[in-house]
């Protein structure tokens, strides 16, 4: 097993190594997106703008898991990665350890939190006196009893793939989508037992249960093949230090992220709950294309991290460059149909005329984003990938802080609502050039392979 694994890494064409590691991981991201978009759409056919308003508003406490997920996830992941790709399996090991636990106890302190806290919680997410109660039944489920499942299935994942497992990990992620997907209309619609967007949250804490069980299943069966360790132990500084160097960057990224989405659906609900509901529906939509490009990117980083610690920039470099070229030509592609196609994939999940209207204009301000939203994806997993935490960092800055909040505010009023939905196409734009050139600069300043060097000795 170990063998196929570095082959995989150091020996396969390039199409054939970015393919099996980011194919699965696309794979599992796309039922992700099906699994959200299934809560939108079955909310959605109770045909009441409150209840997916409530699903709307939530979206940032869901989205601030990923910071947890990303600062023990992708932060020992990466760590475990860089360590396989040096022969240092004691590091992979502690570097699972550390991550596993972590996670485990900031998914409880963020239940607590919750279960304490909900009223000032539901204020700062913009939610009104018409879609508190269901904002509040939807959360409960979601956070405060499925925080701690949502979290650890997610980083157990991560896990997983950074050994080169990416269908285990495409799986475990997979089945919990799946039975969400088939719990949802039976928990949402009046035919069932008509819960509501509360039916959605709960629909999601099963299927992040089962999820969660998934791979501590797995990680019993392969134990003695797995550098995966999930006994507590006390890990070297050096382990803390590479987890949170690369973990942190990631994790404030996420956060900027809901601070940005929050911002966002607090504009959103001075115009009501259907501007709140569209804008939702639109975001749903709009992940589709999203999640491709991080499940490209996630797929990408156990090759990148690999290579680069072993020295083989040539190779590292060859993987990066055949991701971009997919992920360009895919999601230029995908933006040309959707700016004219927004009126009837807004009306899949409502047909509301007013929702209707809004949601068609503002996935039209969405759509132009996504080209230069997967070169700005794909650089940033390069850095989380090398250890480049800082790199990591300023994007997440230059994006949130910078750039995308502040257009939020002008663009809210030189066009008031639907300037709304611009915001990230500039941020991105501007991204997409700095990451080029950010990267350029790395990748020049790259030594050769070590085989290279020694040849390059022999000949002189």
């Amino acid at each position: 097993m170990q063998s196929d694994r570095t082959y995989l890494f150091e020996q396969a064409p390039v199409p054939k190594a970015v393919l099996s590691m980011a194919m699965p991981t696309i794979a599992s991201s796309l039922v992700m997106v099906l699994y959200n978009l299934a809560d939108t759409y079955f909310v959605g056919m109770l045909n009441d703008p409150v209840q997916n308003a409530a699903v709307t508003l939530a979206a940032p406490v869901l989205l601030a898991f990923n910071a947890i997920n990303n600062l023990f996830g992708v932060g020992s992941s990466s760590m475990m990665s860089r360590a396989l790709g040096r022969g240092d399996k004691k590091t992979a090991r502690q570097s699972a350890s550390f991550g596993f636990w972590c996670a485990l106890l900031c998914g409880a302190l963020i239940s607590l939190f919750f279960v304490f806290f909900s009223a000032p919680a539901l204020q700062v997410l913009g939610a009104s006196a018409d879609n508190a109660k269901a904002t509040e039944d939807y959360l409960f489920w979601t956070t405060s009893c499925g925080a701690v499942p949502a979290i650890l299935n997610v980083v157990m994942a991560y896990m997983v793939r950074s050994e080169g497992a990416a269908l285990h990990a495409s799986i475990g992620t997979m089945s919990g989508c799946f039975l969400n997907m088939l719990l949802d209309p039976i928990f949402i619609l009046p035919w069932g037992l008509n819960m509501g967007a509360a039916g959605a949250g709960l629909a999601t804490f099963l299927s992040n249960c089962v999820a969660c069980c998934y791979f501590l299943v797995l990680m019993v069966v392969r134990r003695k093949s797995s550098c995966i360790s999930l006994r507590p132990c006390k890990p070297d500084r050096q382990v803390v230090l590479g987890v949170c160097g690369v973990g942190i960057p990631a994790a404030i990224q996420n956060l900027l992220n809901v601070t940005g989405m929050t911002v966002l659906n607090n504009f959103t609900s001075a115009y009501g709950s259907n501007a709140v509901a569209a804008m939702g529906i639109a975001q749903k939509i709009n992940q589709v294309p999203f999640y491709i490009a991080l499940g490209l990117s996630q797929g990408l980083m156990p090759l990148v991290s690999y290579n680069y610690a072993s020295g083989n920039y040539r190779r590292m470099k060859r993987c990066f460059f055949f991701a971009v070229q997919i992920a360009l030509s895919f999601l230029t592609v995908l933006s040309v149909v959707y700016w004219f196609n927004s009126d009837l994939l807004i009306t899949l999940f409502m047909e509301n005329p007013e929702t209707v209207a809004y949601g068609s204009r503002f996935l039209h301000g969405m759509c132009l984003a996504l080209p230069f939203l997967c070169v700005d994806f794909l650089a940033v997993g390069v850095f989380q990938a090398c250890g480049m935490g800082r790199q990591a960092l300023l994007f997440a800055v230059l994006r949130k802080i910078v750039m995308e909040i502040p257009a939020l505010v002008i663009l809210n009023l030189i066009w008031p609502l639907y300037g709304l939905a611009y915001a990230q196409t500039v941020a991105e734009v501007i991204l997409s050039i700095a990451a080029v050139l950010v990267l350029r600069h790395i990748f020049q300043n790259l030594g050769n392979p070590p085989e290279k060097e020694a040849q390059a000795k022999t000949n002189q």
